[in-house]
């Protein structure tokens, strides 16, 4: 066993703490990654809470990974010690089921296996990327484009390939129009690669103080969600909204300002249901529809769109101590637009 240490929360809705745990030996086709930077993900909250059910203590969070290949296995080829790699929200999956095949393996039905708080091939829980150390199968790391800062990628693992992916699916690029609801850790990074992608980009948030970090960010557009005339201007006139707001809200407001045949797709995952009116769709074909991050081909078609175009997080590096600091913050929206923990602060 290979010893590590980490921050792991010890019980529901306790701070984190130092944690000290092992992690798996090297098979032929593992390698072990040291953990440069690891992003703070809202489900990262979610999970230390307990708030979804089923967490499994001590759990380390994390799962939007930069690091380097210290070692590899007997067989493991893709990677040379030094290389910088990333590691997602899985670290396994089945191999053999239709979507797997298909390079959707965040869909994997035959036995997908979470970066933490999930079971391992051998029964084992896994724990995140709060930690100095961690073993992987060499097919699921990724790899990382040598112009971007090794911190500005880590949201990418999450957050990015959780907007990218939508994004893709419905073909957006010049001459769509899309809409972004919220500007968090998802929302900025959806304004990034829309814009980037060549569409009409307009932000609908609840705070005008976000309007200049809309343009910034490559929004061309900012509407004001409590301003009842600008929300009306904007009916029928989008053909994406990207929904990444994890807070109760009316759908209706939003599926409204879709053109006819135009699609809202849910990123954010509120603790209570959404209440959709069947005419909101009806009466203009709309799609309401969701998404879940990405396969391996596909976060890695997006990490070299963002070395192509330059495209980073917008990030707040903060020394692991500061971690339960960061989560307060990050539940009051004091964060622009992503934490990342730089693990070599972990004594």
């Amino acid at each position: 066993m290979i010893e590590t240490k980490g921050y792991a929360a010890m019980s529901a809705g306790q701070p984190l703490e130092p944690f000290s745990f092992s992690r798996r030996d090297l098979s032929p086709n593992d390698i072990l990654v040291e953990i440069l930077y690891c992003g703070i993900c809202h489900s990262d909250i979610h999970q230390v809470k307990n708030e979804w059910g089923g967490a499994t203590f001590p759990l380390v969070p994390g799962h939007e990974i930069v690091g380097r290949v210290v070692r590899g296995g007997s067989s493991a080829k893709r990677f040379s010690v030094g290389d910088a790699v990333g590691i997602g929200c899985f670290v396994d999956s089945c191999g053999t089921c239709d979507s797997c095949r298909e390079g959707l393996q965040q869909y994997c039905t035959g036995g997908l296996v979470w970066t933490y708080n999930s079971r391992d091939r051998d029964g084992n829980m896994t724990q995140g990327g709060y930690s100095r150390m961690i073993v992987i199968r060499e097919d699921y790391a990724l790899k990382i484009p040598e112009n971007l800062p090794l911190e500005t990628v880590a949201p990418l693992l999450c957050a990015g390939i959780t907007t990218y992916s939508p994004l893709r699916k419905f073909n957006v690029g010049a001459g769509t129009r899309v809409g972004v609801m919220g500007l968090g850790g998802l929302g900025h990074m959806a304004v990034k690669l829309a814009s980037r992608m060549g569409a009409d980009v307009t932000v609908l948030s609840h705070s005008p103080k976000k309007a200049a970090d809309s343009r910034n960010l490559g929004a061309t557009g900012f509407v004001d969600t409590h301003d009842a005339a600008a929300v009306a201007r904007l009916s029928e006139t989008l053909d994406v909204i990207i929904d990444t707001i994890s807070a109760p809200h009316d759908p209706n407001l939003y599926l409204g300002l879709l053109k006819r045949d135009g699609a809202m797709v849910l990123v954010g995952v509120p603790e209570s249901p959404l209440a959709v009116h069947a005419f909101s769709l009806i009466g203009r074909r709309r799609t309401l529809t969701a998404s879940l991050i990405g396969g391996l081909p596909e976060t890695q078609e997006l990490l070299d769109f963002c070395g192509r175009e330059n495209i980073g997080a917008d990030v707040e590096v903060i020394a692991v101590s500061e971690v339960n600091k960061a989560y307060e913050r990050t539940l009051s929206g004091d964060v622009r637009y992503r934490f990342v923990i730089d693990m070599k602060s972990l004594d």
